[in-house]
């Protein structure tokens, strides 16, 4: 697909467009947040610290000393914004759940007053006609649980699952679709060997312990919530996965690849699919001195069966198994993985817009993982936005991403990939994690001063290919 999708004077191109109009008109629309990203009121009604109100307290942890304590104030502002979605003319709304405002400390009965705020969400999307879409975790433990052990304690699934439980029981009477985790990559490996996120450690063997608890929680989430349920629901997973490609044909290439696979993508879904690890990265983990702290019956539970598969994406790599200097070992003897930089358009995040890589994404999970649904939970891009006197952002770019990544979806979805849906992220422009307020995803601006919300060219354009997907083209 041609990462230019535009025309010479700025309009997108028609076969772009007729592209995205072949989705089928049952094909599920919607817009996705975090808790952390936008709600702020992070010590009112009862909530307790998470670990981003921690780590963001750490001197130069993220861009200009931001934070969350207010952030997009959705908190107060949840109405005006259930109204903003309807707007939009998506039908979904998918969002996340603060644990340590629903349970306090990670431990111990529900909070009511934490609750009772996504209980009024769910109730004012309904009356909207917008459907909820609960992810119980996106990142923001409760740092009571952090100062326990965090995610490489095994306890920590434990108390994932009652924590599941509590916010399950109070909305599972009128919310469908349940993810557990968001991006467990990102948990274990940013927050835990690189050091990235919160809680901003950097141990590699307790970043692989925090993998295996992390899908443990998710099994047992999911099997008690399967096991409660009083009419159909359905349960998931969100994986953030990109496209690996070797920058030639040589095999320290192809290793680095197969290499970045298997930490970025089968570690996650061979046991969630397969009931087990792959070998191969087993075998890399060894060599490292690591291994998954798998304990008889784990694999079982993590393998619960699951009805949809949350995908996000937003860029692919060309990987190199060699240095600049032609090693294949790093200074600490470990098999050199190195991106190698292409000359294509980036974002404000300086990530490469593959959008043929998302196409080649979604095909191999449907081939190599038949027999699970996947919608698109997350994507969309940063860009530098200028706004006029009115708050407006004509944002071309942001315009030309979404079109680009949603017709290469269509091509997916022609090509026998079962995709049901596609979520831009974000709807509003929020707090990004490390990178503070200082990057922009939002379909809608956010003025941080005054807290207004502006729709920006990238919804009314997602507005009006919605309108033209459901009307058949």
């Amino acid at each position: 697909m041609n990462p230019t999708a535009t025309t010479p004077g700025g309009h997108l191109a028609p076969r772009l467009l007729d592209t995205i109009a072949s989705l089928p008109s049952s094909f599920r629309w919607g817009v996705a947040t975090s808790s952390y990203q936008i709600e702020g009121a992070v010590a009112e009604d009862g909530r307790t610290p998470s670990i981003w109100d921690t780590f963001s307290r750490v001197p130069g942890a993220v861009a200009g000393g931001d934070h969350g304590d207010v952030a997009c104030d959705h908190y107060h502002r949840m109405p005006q914004d259930v109204a903003l979605i309807k707007d939009l003319g998506v039908d979904t709304y998918r969002f996340s759940v603060a644990w340590p405002r629903v349970q306090p400390g990670g431990r111990g009965p529900v909070n009511p007053a934490g609750l009772a705020f996504y209980d009024r969400l769910v109730d004012e999307l309904l009356a909207a006609g917008i459907d909820p879409w609960v992810t119980l975790y996106h990142w923001d433990l409760p740092q009571e649980l952090e100062d326990a052990g965090g995610w490489p304690a095994r306890d920590t699934a434990y108390r994932f699952a009652d924590y599941s439980m509590l916010v399950f029981d109070a909305l599972s009477d009128r919310v469908d679709t349940w993810t557990t985790l968001n991006e467990p990559w990102c948990s274990a490996m940013l927050g835990y060997a690189y050091g990235a996120h919160a809680p901003g450690r950097r141990d590699f063997g307790a970043a692989v312990s925090a993998v295996h608890h992390l899908l443990l929680g998710h099994g047992l989430a999911t099997q008690r919530m399967r096991a409660a349920a009083t009419r159909p629901i359905q349960l998931g997973i969100t994986l953030n996965m990109s496209t690996a490609t070797p920058a030639t044909d040589s095999q320290p290439d192809r290793e680095a690849v197969r290499r970045s696979d298997g930490l970025g993508t089968r570690i996650y879904l061979d046991p969630l699919r397969h009931g087990r690890y792959p070998a191969d990265v087993v075998a890399d983990l060894a060599e490292q001195g690591v291994s998954l702290p798998v304990q008889d019956g784990d694999l079982d539970i993590i393998s619960a069966p699951i009805d949809v598969l949350g995908v996000n994406f937003y860029f692919g790599q060309v990987l190199s198994g060699t240095d600049e200097d032609g090693n294949t070992r790093d200074a600490q003897g470990a098999p050199v993985v190195r991106e190698v930089p292409l000359d294509v358009p980036r974002t404000a995040m300086g990530w490469p817009i593959m959008p043929e890589g998302f196409t080649e994404l979604l095909v191999r999970l449907s081939r190599d993982y038949p027999g699970l649904p996947m919608v698109i939970t997350e994507n969309g891009a940063a860009f530098d936005d200028t706004a006029d006197d009115n708050g407006f952002v004509c944002d071309d770019d942001r315009t030309n991403y979404l079109a680009q990544h949603l017709a290469a979806v269509a091509v997916a979805h022609r090509q026998g990939a079962d995709i049901r849906g596609y979520f831009a992220w974000s709807l509003l422009d929020n707090f990004e994690w490390a990178y503070g307020y200082d990057k922009r995803f939002g379909i809608v601006r956010v003025d941080y001063e005054t807290q207004a919300r502006t729709p920006k060219q990238s919804a009314l354009w997602l507005r009006d290919t919605i309108k033209r997907v459901r009307a058949g083209g």
